[in-house]
């Protein structure tokens, strides 16, 4: 039977052995180390059976190394690189985007660095090493930084304004302005004469007399003042549809659905020249305010342009495909504006006989032109939309919205009101500025007429622009003038304005 050993406190074992389990020890500190929040975990002696002597410093910081090299390229290693198509479109990029990243990284230096001093030190040569290895036409994405190159207002109105980035950034928010207060219109004085609806108005230059053009086929002439019947002219076969006094001489120019163009001399009240032309019913009639020439349109879709004393057809300003509803002249480009039944508006060159630009923003007919008197801006009606314009290129300015009617007629003053009138008795009076409608009323329809015949067809102002003279489809014309005792107080603007209104 062999002899048992005796029970020790401790056994002895072969180098061998212990050569073993050492090497063993260290491939297992090498695979478990990063486990441990601090390396320093290991370093310590086992009393047990044997004893490990700790390693190096050098072999140490080499390992750790090794481990973050090795974890940072098995999480990054795949979006390392851009797919070749797109790092072929950046690689002239790679050089400003380098120094950008040094930049945004000297910036930020002391916010996303480490708190360990030496893993920092470890992970800036690593990032120095992959750096070095990437081909040159290889450029990771990035963030455009503000400043040289930086996205459109990157410094806008936002919570974000001192951080830089390439995301959209909300443009400033628009403030309304606070329309001017207008004295509000009544009606001061209605005068009936004519038999058939008041299709046309004009007042003469020195302001002492209007005319009318009615669907009864005859100009009535009224003193402004008194509202008094001067004189009757006949002679049209058809409804008078555009009257214009030339500021120049004693002429009296008129248009109408016979096709017929007349001027008439107020010296002898008689017609002295015809313009001989259109196809169809003329219903708009303009005189250009420098040159002698006459502009009308109508029904054949053309505005023809007359010499004034040789009745000469000067131009055909063609390019419409409906009806010429009406038209403006003014000195400077666009000479002639139309606006046109197929809902567009165009803005011709007088000299050429070209069209500068078609406006296509309507839907429906545009029936009313209006120039603002003082400023280079123009208005357009079509039904439940009215629009502002800035010339010479047409450039679209705002909506005039809460008219819901067919706009007839458009006309403005000096003190940037805006008069708009309905087929179906509606006006409307605008702050010419922002749009604001500070008026809206019914017209009242004559005695013994129909409620369907409240009708604007017409309207302008007097040279003054303190009275409004509108025709209408009760055959009645109607003066309007401000209400004198008016006040803020009294009458307060009610204007509520909305939100601020932000643009994308």
């Amino acid at each position: 039977m062999a002899e048992t050993q005796p029970p020790s406190s401790s056994v002895v074992l072969p180098s061998s052995t212990e050569q073993l389990v050492r090497t063993s020890a260290k491939r297992t500190r090498e695979i478990f180390a990063a486990d441990f929040a601090s390396t320093a975990a290991l370093e310590h002696f086992t009393t047990t059976i044997f004893s490990i002597p700790p390693p190096s410093p050098a072999s140490r910081d080499l390992a750790d190394q090794i481990n973050i090299s090795s974890r940072i390229r098995n999480e990054y290693e795949d979006v390392r690189e851009l797919p070749p198509a797109l790092a072929a479109k950046q690689a002239s990029a790679a050089a400003t985007a380098a120094e950008r990243r040094k930049k945004m990284k000297a910036a930020s230096a002391s916010e996303g660095r480490p708190s360990d001093p030496k893993m920092a030190k470890m992970i800036e040569g690593v990032s120095e090493k992959a750096e070095q290895a990437k081909s040159a036409n290889v450029m990771a994405l990035t963030l455009r930084a503000g400043g040289k190159g930086a996205a459109p207002n990157a410094k806008g109105p936002t919570a974000q304004r001192d951080t830089p980035s390439s995301a959209l950034v909300r443009k400033d928010t628009i403030r309304q302005t606070r329309p001017e207060w207008h004295a509000p219109w009544k009606v001061m004085r209605v005068i009936s004469g004519h038999m058939g609806w008041v299709r046309s108005v004009c007042v003469e230059p020195d302001n002492q007399w209007f005319a009318t053009g009615s669907a009864d086929r005859t100009i009535k002439i009224f003193d402004l003042a008194s509202g008094q019947l001067k004189l009757t002219l006949t002679g049209h076969i058809s409804a008078v549809r555009g009257l214009a006094v030339s500021p120049r001489h004693p002429y009296l120019f008129s248009c109408g659905e016979d096709k017929m163009v007349k001027c008439w001399d107020l010296e002898t009240n008689k017609v002295i020249r015809h313009y001989h032309g259109h196809l169809s019913g003329v219903y708009a009639l303009d005189l250009h305010p420098t040159l002698d020439v006459l502009v009308t349109g109508g029904r054949d879709g053309v505005a023809r342009v007359w010499d004034m004393r040789t009745r000469t057809n000067i131009h055909v300003m063609a390019g419409h495909k409906g009806t010429v509803a009406d038209l403006k002249c003014q000195e400077a480009d666009p000479q002639v504006i139309t606006g046109s039944m197929d809902s567009t508006i165009r803005l011709w060159d007088l000299a050429a006989n070209k069209t500068m630009s078609v406006l296509t923003h309507h839907k429906k007919s545009v029936r009313a032109l209006t120039l603002h008197p003082t400023e280079f801006t123009f208005a357009s009606g079509s039904s439940q939309s009215i629009k502002q314009w800035k010339c010479p290129e047409g450039a679209f300015m705002q909506n005039f919205e809460g008219h819901n009617a067919i706009i007839n007629t458009l006309s403005a003053n000096e003190d940037n009101v805006m008069f708009s009138g309905g087929d179906d008795g509606t006006v409307a009076f605008w702050d010419w500025k922002t749009g604001h409608k500070f008026q809206s009323t019914q017209s009242i329809a004559q005695p013994g007429s129909l409620d369907a015949e409240a009708g604007v067809m017409c309207s302008t102002f007097d040279k003054t622009g303190l009275r409004l003279i509108t025709g209408e489809s009760d055959k009645s014309i109607k003066i309007w003038k401000q209400d004198d005792e008016a006040t803020q107080e009294s009458h307060p603007l009610d204007w509520r304005p909305t939100l601020g209104r932000t643009k994308y």
